[in-house]
């Protein structure tokens, strides 16, 4: 009798099918249930452009409020972007731009949420990206070694696979950053448009 163990059938990537063309995969089958997914990025830059930043005086002007609603705008827009990405109706888009004196940078939060067949992942991680990549975008006047990092998933939720959620280790770098402050939490005195105020939301219909 052959005693041999057979090799565990390696995971094919979803995208591509048998015979290694891409594709859109089939959703048909699929049960409609809530889903949630957060993304973040971390965008690195001197104490100079950051107090630019958190004061309203970069070149552009409110690099917080564009940045936040140019996310929101971006993950709408995941499945014009991303070729096999399935077009979804959103429920819930939120993104937060936070600047963070401890890293020399800003925190940016991305949530989508809808009902569906598919998951939100892709939607939040452009959302987050878009975001991140429009700080540069009005920052890079004053300084254009500004890195823009850790563009990742940090939890979903809903669908077959259930929850996910990024470990984190002791040191924090392996795993999700922090959760950034709300926006009304940064330090007293602080002036321009940094002041307190609500995530950017994708407006409802």
């Amino acid at each position: 009798m052959d005693t041999r163990q057979t090799r565990p059938e390696r995971r094919r990537l979803t995208h591509v099918d048998r015979a290694g063309r891409p594709r859109m995969v089939d959703v048909s089958e699929k049960a409609e249930t809530a889903r949630r997914a957060v993304a973040e990025a971390l965008v690195v830059c001197s104490q100079d452009t950051l107090s630019a930043v958190i004061d309203g005086g970069g070149p552009k002007g409110d690099v917080l409020t564009v940045a936040e609603l140019a996310g929101v705008m971006g993950g709408k827009k995941a499945s014009e972007l991303i070729p096999l990405c399935h077009p979804l109706g959103l429920t819930d888009l939120l993104v937060s731009v936070t600047p963070d004196r401890t890293v020399s940078g800003l925190r940016v939060r991305a949530e989508a949420a809808t009902t569906g067949r598919t998951g939100v992942e892709m939607e939040a991680m452009v959302a987050a990206a878009v975001a991140a990549l429009t700080v540069y975008d009005m920052v890079k006047g004053v300084e254009k070694g500004v890195e823009i990092r850790q563009v990742r998933l940090v939890s979903k939720s809903g669908g077959k696979s259930g929850e996910w959620h990024r470990l984190v280790d002791e040191s924090g770098a392996a795993g999700a950053a922090p959760a950034p402050a709300p926006r009304a939490e940064i330090p007293k005195g602080t002036r321009g448009p940094a002041r307190g105020g609500p995530m950017r939301r994708s407006p409802a219909g």
